[in-house]
């Protein structure tokens, strides 16, 4: 069994905390230490965050018999001493931050094992859609699986990586799970690829839009469609399709399944879905990637 590191699991799960207003539809070892993964909500939310909801739920509802029995100046004189203990004695709040810390740790670590163990539950899911945008070579034996957004910061990190991958392994088939959780401009930006992917031009405006210096604007995507040769009237009518709006629904409903923390998220197997399959949640260097596709074919 493997050990995810502490780096991992602040990434995995830690960022996770930051993103955990936002839903889906708005939107090994040491190798595994410098992952750092744009996060999502998590399907189950860790205890810190249900403390957070109770306390919030409760705040609705009538107080308790505890509560009511301490008047308001009794209150103040508690919340006083309470002050004054946690001035004088700080460490006492990292002590605690620390303890929830650990807890989330524990939480990352079993739900990064429990995407490990299921995975291959999803071979079909993962490696055979057809309505897929495919990269490197479509009949490769061995395929590299990314979720990713197009504005989170990781996934424009491994941009080269992954280019550079694909030109050093040319028998290798990468498959894109569009999976845009960070705003309406995701979105926009996740139907703009997959219509230009009717046009046989997925690749062109997918590596333009992760690629560019420039804030990515409604703009921005129609500029760059156009620069790709696509015909960005037809890529309008398309992006609006039920046919795109199934497809970024499954892609979410299988990101749910698996657990996702946030992006990137890869996997990586034989195409025929037999076999082991590495997930690895967040961003890799070329050689951590490498490795795992070493594996696979191993």
């Amino acid at each position: 069994m493997k050990h995810f590191t502490k780096a991992a699991l602040v990434a995995a799960l830690g960022l996770s905390l930051a993103f955990s207003s936002a839903s889906f539809a708005d939107n090994n070892t040491s190798d595994k230490a410098k992952n750092k993964p744009t996060a999502i909500k998590p399907a189950a939310k860790p205890a810190a965050l249900k403390l957070a909801s109770n306390d919030a739920s409760n705040k609705k509802t009538a107080k308790t018999p505890m509560s009511a029995a301490v008047n308001p100046a009794e209150r103040t004189k508690i919340e006083g001493i309470v002050h004054d203990y946690l001035i004088q004695n700080p460490e006492i709040i990292v002590e605690a931050l620390q303890i929830m810390q650990r807890k989330q740790y524990e939480q990352a670590e079993q739900t990064i094992k429990k995407t490990q163990k299921t995975a291959s539950k999803f071979a079909n899911a993962l490696f055979m859609q057809t309505s897929d945008p495919v990269a490197g070579d479509p009949k490769g034996t061995i395929s590299v699986v990314e979720f990713f957004d197009y504005q989170c910061p990781h996934c424009v990190d491994m941009a080269p990586t992954m280019e550079a991958i694909m030109k050093t392994n040319p028998s290798i088939r990468v498959i894109y799970k569009e999976f845009p959780i960070r705003g309406p401009i995701s979105n926009l930006a996740a139907r703009a690829a997959l219509a230009a992917n009717k046009q046989g031009k997925y690749y062109e405006l997918h590596h333009a839009m992760l690629t560019t210096k420039q804030p990515l604007t409604e703009e921005a995507i129609y500029e760059f469609a156009a620069k790709a040769g696509i015909n960005v009237d037809q890529l309008k009518k398309d992006m609006k399709s039920k046919e795109i709006e199934d497809q970024l629904k499954e892609n979410m409903k299988l990101a749910q399944d698996l657990k996702l923390f946030g992006t990137p998220a890869f996997f990586i197997g034989k195409s025929d879905g037999k076999g082991h399959i590495e997930y690895v949640p967040g961003q890799m260097n070329q050689e951590q990637l490498q490795n795992a596709i070493n594996q696979a074919k191993a």
